[in-house]
């Protein structure tokens, strides 16, 4: 057992945690934030990518005893009083969410992207979402959601751009990063 104390999304928490816990289990299970999702469980899909002291990170390869002292970012702290984030309404706007989820940890890799290059090319952008996989929307529209942040597109050229765009479906999910604990 140890004792821990983190900031998550500006909050500081203190716990006590088994050494083996997962940071993913901490988060979702001891701390309540299930927006992140837990997917393969071995780093490979991407569902469980939080910010971890500035740089994306899978926590189900963290363990939780590993971030005392971190600082953390969820995708519960992406949107801030009741305001989607850039990345969270591109993928709104360009109909980049499904099933929702991979979602968030997808959102949580873009963030990161674009901080670190606000303006990536296409082949970047592809790159830095390599280590996420989505099994319903495909990755063209998340894609271009992604390039309309790096290019500072708005909500209101995004729709313009998606009338102007046939034969585009529509996704089922309009709330992006808004999961619940059901998956």
């Amino acid at each position: 057992m140890k004792h821990i104390t983190l900031t998550i999304n500006g909050e500081r928490y203190e716990r006590d945690v088994d050494d083996h816990r997962t940071l993913l289990h901490f988060l979702r299970h001891d701390v309540g934030l299930t927006g992140t999702k837990e997917g393969c469980g071995a780093g490979e899909c991407g569902a469980c990518t939080i910010i971890m002291n500035g740089r994306s990170v899978n926590s189900c390869l963290v363990l939780a005893a590993e971030a005392d002292g971190a600082t953390l970012e969820t995708i519960e702290g992406a949107a801030v009083d009741g305001e989607l984030s850039s990345v969270q309404q591109a993928f709104h706007d360009h109909h980049a969410v499904q099933c929702g989820f991979c979602t968030p940890g997808m959102v949580m890799s873009v963030t990161d992207l674009l901080r670190r290059n606000p303006h990536p090319s296409r082949d970047e952008i592809i790159d830095g979402i390599e280590g996420n996989f989505c099994r319903c929307t495909g990755y063209e529209q998340i894609i271009e959601a992604v390039e309309a942040v790096a290019g500072g597109e708005s909500a209101g050229s995004a729709a313009t751009a998606r009338a102007a765009s046939p034969g585009r479906g529509a996704a089922a999910s309009t709330d992006a990063g808004k999961e619940t604990d059901d998956a």
